[in-house]
């Protein structure tokens, strides 16, 4: 299957018009990134996409990425390529399109290998290779990013002048490339428009396309009023905006399962929709965050209670965020301040930024998915 479209920017500053809701983040010249969009085709890929997730053996204990991605700033949310081959990272230690100055602003940048077993590379800015930025901001933080699984499309946070909100508050915006292994390739980017940004701040953005039906949706955290009962005023939680088929994302909504009376900063969803992970300051190994897990049968059905991931991959009294699901869900890539590490303090945000690591797991065998099977069902 191939796509050739142009796609004109309709309706307003952020409008994204006119395909099937299905079509338009693959299909070619998608998001309006300018006016109208040279025609681009799309090729599908045959791979393992249909071959099931899962079940997986538990998690291993988290090994640092260490000293040439982490620094002696913060690290926080990640995103891992298709092929695991590109870390894009939020850090913001100097060197990027702000330069040197303090208070250090986040940015984008990414690391590559050469492959699965090569080791990570230095880091590298989005905006390296551009003459004006392109995906950071200057004066604005840019963090927190998010790829779609065909590697098109850079969803992420940022409190550029232009948005929703006023100059303390941050946006979700999406950028497309053309070519998916050029990861300096990105376009303009483009605010996702008034429905799922609002005054209040919208951050770190997780795509889901259900290959069932078709509807696509973005979870996001918000500090926008309208949270469970019980929680303070300013607090953040998940919700979840569903792609109409104008093209728009429309209003967000709580997702009650997910949120709770205390803070959710982020998500990560697997592929097939049944297994979400994400942050949260309820009560639980970690302080003041750790990370937690829900499943669900089916992605019509609701999510599950979030269940603590436990002190094998929590670190006890320590922050635990960002959490970020490799393409075969078996490694989970997550921010953490606990001791060991390379990151200076930071007391404006304590427990949010840290250093990556990684937590892997196995996906069983027949005869172990049987049996695990069996586990479940007695």
């Amino acid at each position: 299957m191939y796509s050739h479209r142009r796609h004109q920017l309709i309706g307003g500053r952020s409008t994204l018009g006119g395909l099937p809701r299905r079509r338009l983040l693959q299909g070619a010249g998608a998001l309006g990134l300018a006016a109208t969009l040279r025609p681009t085709a799309v090729f599908a890929e045959c791979d393992d996409e249909g071959e099931r997730l899962g079940p997986f053996g538990p998690w291993s204990s988290p090994v640092n990425l260490g000293p040439v991605v982490n620094s002696s700033f913060h690290e926080r949310r990640c995103a891992i390529s298709k092929d695991g081959l590109s870390l894009y990272i939020t850090s913001d230690h100097p060197g990027g399109v702000n330069g040197p100055k303090t208070p250090h602003r986040n940015e984008i940048w990414v690391s590559q290998r050469a492959n699965i077993d090569a080791p990570w590379q230095a880091p590298i800015n989005l905006d390296a290779f551009n003459t004006t930025p392109v995906i950071n901001a200057v004066g604005s933080g840019t963090a927190n990013p998010n790829l779609s699984p065909d590697g098109h499309l850079l969803f992420f946070q940022s409190g550029r002048p232009g948005g929703y909100g006023d100059t303390n508050s941050t946006d979700l915006y999406v950028s497309r490339r053309t070519n998916k292994h050029d990861d300096f390739g990105w376009q303009e980017p483009v605010n996702l428009g008034g429905l799922i940004n609002t005054s209040y701040d919208e951050y770190s953005p997780s795509y889901f396309e259900d290959e069932e039906t078709g509807i696509i949706v973005l979870y996001l955290s918000s500090d926008r009023p309208g949270g469970p009962v019980g929680s303070l005023p300013g607090s953040p939680h998940i919700y979840v905006s569903t792609l109409g088929d104008d093209g728009t994302f429309g209003p967000a909504v709580l997702v009650p399962e997910l949120s709770s009376q205390y803070t959710e900063s982020g998500t990560a969803i697997r592929r097939d929709g049944l297994e979400i992970f994400l942050s949260s300051g309820r009560p639980g190994t970690g302080i003041p965050n750790s990370i937690w897990v829900s499943t669900r049968d089916t992605t019509l059905d609701a999510w599950s209670t979030p269940v603590d991931l436990g002190s094998k991959v929590n670190s006890p009294g320590h922050g635990n965020v960002h959490p970020t699901i490799s393409w075969d869900g078996t490694a989970l890539y997550f921010c953490s301040n606990r001791p060991g590490g390379f990151n200076g303090p930071n007391d404006f945000e304590p427990g949010i930024t840290g250093d990556i690591y990684v937590t892997t797991r196995r996906k069983l065998r027949e005869h172990e998915r049987d049996e695990e099977e069996s586990r479940h069902r007695s």
